[in-house]
């Protein structure tokens, strides 16, 4: 398979025997709206079926991995479309069985980040921007509300949650949201240095590995994302900050809370 043997307008999938690579291709910051979401879904489902690959690269470019998912779809009429499109992407990459490795550079906020995290394996920039950024615009980030405190512990999740601050891919790599750190000029050689070993071992013993390795995560995930998105619609976008926060952003000024 060469690259452009799945017809996409967001991404390239190549795949060169047991390696694939998803990059994502819609500048300038890879948003991700409905049309990536679905073509997301389309390629994981298409490589799963691809008995001899056994390791997926998930990429962006130089400037951005992805800075999340577009807000102009966190609208009343659009948000429960966009949680279900969205969520249904980060549980197919949780139960994906080949071993998925996130490529961060550059800018890698909010939904972007979330898709990061949920993959198996995560190398990035030291200087890569990361940042759960929701709570900024009204909004709360589902995924990272559900799973990123077993990743980097719960007061530092909540951190991140709660302050929406942006913080570097140093950090991510010491707090264990990414695995490593590396420059631009040895970062490839790093996730070269992964790849190559994952390769020698056997498809079928990493899909069923992977398996059993998210059992207890994956039941927590489920359960958590479906309650996380009840609050999101029957609490979150009843209040009119989220609507003010929307706006605001929209509009590219200052949001005036209002507290209800």
């Amino acid at each position: 398979m060469t690259s452009g043997f799945l017809s996409f307008e967001r991404m390239i999938v190549e795949a060169d025997g047991p390696l694939a690579r998803i990059e994502l291709t819609h500048p300038p910051l890879n948003v991700i709206d409905f049309q990536m979401m679905d073509e997301l879904l389309a390629a994981l489902q298409t490589l799963e079926k691809r008995r001899e690959i056994s390791v997926v690269i998930i990429s962006g470019g130089e400037r951005a991995f992805s800075a999340g998912v577009d807000v102009a779809v966190h609208t009343p009429e659009l948000v429960q479309t966009m949680l279900q499109k969205f969520h249904g992407v980060i549980l197919a990459l949780t139960k994906f069985p080949k071993i998925t490795i996130a490529e961060v550079h550059g800018v890698c906020l909010g939904g972007g980040a979330e898709l990061a995290m949920v993959c198996d394996m995560c190398f990035t920039t030291p200087d890569a921007k990361w940042g759960f950024p929701e709570i900024t615009l009204g909004c709360y980030p589902p995924v990272a509300c559900t799973a990123l405190a077993a990743l980097v512990g719960q007061k530092r999740a909540a951190d991140l949650v709660f302050t929406g601050r942006t913080f570097s891919g140093k950090e991510a790599a010491a707090w264990g949201l990414a695995n490593e750190a590396h420059s631009e000029s040895e970062l490839q050689q790093a996730i070269q240095r992964t790849v190559d070993h994952l390769l020698k071992l056997s498809p079928s013993a990493l899909a069923v590995a992977k398996k059993a390795f998210y059992a207890w995560d994956s039941m927590h995930l489920d359960k958590g994302l479906t309650r996380a998105e009840k609050i999101y619609l029957e609490e979150l976008m009843q209040t009119e900050d989220v609507k003010e926060g929307i706006a605001a952003w929209m509009e590219k000024r200052k949001p005036e809370w209002k507290g209800k």
